[in-house]
């Protein structure tokens, strides 16, 4: 039996940046799948997922900002390291629900294996959302002391942007900017840290950007030109969209004979 369509996408607000929908697009043309489709869809409101739910076919689903922890109450179950997190990226629809998993956690450790060394044990994170979490996950699982930059910051940890000095830079040598500043189209926009906690970046300090579009950003140009090693997050966007389709494909039905709901 030849299996209906099936359904993909990613939520968010904006999405019309993403290179999600290409991705997928060029990877089931490689591989000679021909039942798939991907779309983008700008919600206005988290709310507005009730009616794009009730479109026929869905199998999997990517989560963007800011709804990757506002989706929450709307899932049926979820996966121990999204429970761990406290946000989702990535739905699966299984005879069990909508089940929520984290591939943010998957994308972000491998993409960075390459490049952590033994003198990074302190890790700065800029922004307090659903990729922070998954960010902070991860560092802390392997070691790291984990701070938060936040425009209101709450709780352990967190500072707010104007308390970021150049000697607290200096004593950090991971940065992550999990925010979307510096974005397509606002290219030419830095997080707002300071002129000498900026400058107190060096040659011992690694960069990281999870903005994938552009590739290059305005804080990691900055960086680079002050000797800093940087990555940005086309790499983590291609890893964690791979461990999405590793989940899809594992809840997805030998024979389908009728859609998901």
């Amino acid at each position: 039996m030849t299996d209906p369509r099936r359904r993909f996408g990613l939520i968010g607000h904006p999405v019309g940046h993403s290179w999600s929908a290409r991705y997928f697009q060029q990877k089931w043309e490689t591989q000679g799948i021909d039942n798939c489709e991907y779309g983008l869809y700008d919600l206005a409101s988290i709310e507005d997922i009730d009616a794009l739910w009730q479109k026929p076919g869905w199998a999997g689903m990517n989560v963007t900002l800011p709804y990757k922890k506002s989706i929450l109450p709307f899932l049926d179950g979820l996966s121990p390291a999204a429970e761990a997190i406290g946000a989702v990226n990535t739905v699966a629809f299984t005879p069990q629900g909508r089940i929520g998993h984290n591939t943010d956690a998957v994308g972000f450790k491998r993409s960075i294996a390459p490049f952590l060394e033994g003198h990074h044990q302190r890790a700065l994170i800029l922004g307090t959302g659903g990729s922070a979490a998954a960010v902070r996950h991860v560092l802390e699982t392997i070691g790291l002391d984990v701070f938060h930059a936040s425009r209101k910051p709450h709780g352990q940890n967190m500072v707010g942007y104007g308390d970021i000095s150049a000697e607290g830079i200096r004593a950090t040598p991971l940065l992550v900017n999990c925010t979307p500043v510096g974005m397509h189209p606002a290219i030419g926009q830095l997080p707002p840290l300071s002129d000498a906690a900026m400058g107190a970046i060096g040659p011992d300090h690694l960069v990281i950007d999870l903005v994938y579009n552009p590739a290059q950003t305005r804080l990691l140009e900055q960086a680079s030109l002050l000797g800093a090693r940087t990555l940005g997050g086309l790499s983590m966007l291609h890893l964690q969209a791979e461990a999405s389709w590793e989940i899809w494909e594992a809840e997805a039905p030998h024979e389908r004979t009728t859609v998901p709901t």
